[in-house]
């Protein structure tokens, strides 16, 4: 049964590994507790000493595995190697090329790799990597998406292509309640992949204001408006808050060095402006005009209706699918 887990792990359920520093450690350790998958977020600049802080405070909070990700679009080589030292459970990567010699140095330490795939070319290339498993991002999801086409078509070509290998695909794009987990399972996922839902936790690093928008609003747009100067081509599914309707617009030849800064946080330890446009989400040490900073969310934000602790999310996803499968499907 899907609910049962993939590749050790109590439950099929991923917490995606938020940014820039959302999925911290009480969150991650509390998604890993209940039985899930909790990925970290690794810093976009190298910062090895920090990520081993991180990683290590992560186990004062949890003994189970957990797993570390890392955007490849950044700078990456030395904290991978503070993760494959650290022998955390899972390296999680998107966005860039992850190369055979990537997987075989994961696997002499013990590491299991998870890209992030949004089409059936990168799954090709995934397989002939030697991948663990494939997470499949649909058009839907929420941050910065790579892939064009909808999960529920992309979904099941990408298990067809997989075949009888032994590679357990997870589904991620829009999934928020058991409803999303029983439909992916029924498309041949043997997990999913939750990004928005673990945002509105009690554990994650999000503004409360953020995560008050994802309760309070139903609506995303697929866009390219935030942070081009600093991650050019790389569009967002975005919350239409009342800042993004006035700013949808914003014109394609500018970016967000020419506008004015608008607030401040701390990221990963460091204390950061915040521009207008700048792509940077509101997490909890943001200060400023929090309202007009980027809110990522994919498009089942508008099932959310409240602010769980990460367990919570996690056992009603798995009650939820059980009796679902149990009294939906058990007369098929």
């Amino acid at each position: 049964m899907g609910w049962r887990g993939i590749l050790g792990f109590e439950y099929g359920i991923v917490q995606a590994p938020l940014g820039p520093d959302i999925s911290g450690p009480e969150l991650v350790a509390a998604v890993a507790n209940a039985g899930g998958l909790g990925i970290l977020r690794a810093p976009d600049w190298e910062a090895p000493d920090y990520l081993r802080e991180l990683i290590r405070k992560t186990r004062t909070l949890t003994d189970k595995p957990f797993g570390v990700g890392v955007v490849l679009a950044f700078p990456h080589e030395e904290n991978i190697k503070a993760i494959l030292n650290e022998k955390v459970a899972v390296l999680q990567v998107y966005w860039g090329e992850c190369s055979k010699q990537l997987v075989q140095e994961s696997h002499c330490a013990g590491v299991k790799v998870f890209p992030q795939v949004g089409s059936l070319e990168e799954t090709r290339k995934a397989l002939e990597a030697g991948v663990d498993a494939i997470i499949v991002q649909g058009h839907e999801a929420g941050g910065h998406v790579i892939g064009q086409e909808g999960l529920i078509s992309l979904l099941p070509r990408v298990v067809d292509l997989i075949g009888d290998r032994d590679i357990p695909v997870i589904a991620a794009g829009g999934i928020v309640d058991a409803r999303g987990y029983v439909a992916a399972l029924a498309l041949g996922a043997q997990g999913v992949c939750l990004g928005t839902r673990f945002v509105a936790t009690l554990e994650s690093c999000a503004h409360p204001t953020y995560k008050r928008k994802l309760v309070e609003l139903d609506k995303t747009e697929y866009t390219n408006i935030f942070g081009r100067a600093r991650w050019p081509n790389a569009p967002q599914r975005a919350l239409r808050t009342p800042f993004f309707n006035d700013w949808k617009d914003f014109p394609a030849h500018e970016n967000e060095l020419n506008q004015p800064v608008i607030g401040r946080s701390t990221v990963h330890g460091i204390e950061k402006e915040i521009r207008r446009l700048s792509g940077a989400v509101p997490n909890v040490t943001a200060t400023g005009d929090i309202e007009s900073m980027a809110m990522y969310a994919g498009e089942g934000v508008g099932l959310i209706d409240e602010i769980l602790p990460a367990g919570e999310v996690v056992k009603r996803l798995v009650d939820g699918a059980q009796l679902l499968i149990q009294t939906q499907f058990s007369g098929l």
